[in-house]
């Protein structure tokens, strides 16, 4: 029992520390969130998926919505800058960034890649949004909607719905957050 209770405090994380922490870099400008989509259960679309119609799409569920909300009220609450709102053409990641943040622009460079017939986007999505990234200018802060795929391709790390990393201008992972 004493073993279990001690791995169980280990495995807590600080939010603390890592929110105030994560708060700080925002307030400093100039940063880039990457955020994957909200809760939206499932892997992968529909076969009849049709990027123009959200009934064929997989979408965020009641959780999502939520979740989204509560992104959207975390920057608000603590007063975080943001310079514009971009997000994947998908109607899960659109549902999130209007949620979230009402303002947003569509950016099919954040679109997914995941599904085989989509694959041979990769290299010209990336290309096209790191080529993006290197002339963003914005005082304030950038925030990406986007999906697993493409965070994961262009920091090399995963995330979990709704979960933010935050980035400078070259993608130098300065840390994470999950709000559930």
């Amino acid at each position: 029992m004493r073993k279990l209770l001690i791995l169980f405090i280990i495995l807590i994380p600080n939010t603390s520390f890592s929110n105030e922490k994560f708060v700080n870099y925002l307030k400093e400008g100039k940063k880039i969130i990457f955020m994957r989509h909200a809760l939206a259960p499932g892997t992968a679309d529909p076969k009849n998926f049709n990027i123009n119609d959200c009934s064929t799409q997989r979408n965020l569920n009641e959780e999502g919505r939520s979740q989204s909300k509560r992104i959207g009220i975390f920057f608000k609450n603590k007063n975080i800058k943001i310079d514009k709102v971009l997000s994947s053409e998908w109607c899960r990641c659109k549902d999130t960034a209007n949620i979230a943040f009402g303002n947003f622009q569509t950016f099919s460079a954040l679109n997914s890649f995941y599904e085989a017939r989509f694959a041979k986007n990769k290299s010209k999505q990336i290309k096209e949004l790191k080529n993006f990234l290197n002339n963003w200018e914005g005082d304030s802060n950038l925030i990406i909607v986007t999906h697993f795929v493409v965070i994961s391709e262009l920091l090399n790390k995963g995330t979990s719905s709704g979960e933010m990393i935050l980035t400078d201008k070259k993608l130098t992972i300065l840390g994470n957050l999950e709000i559930n």
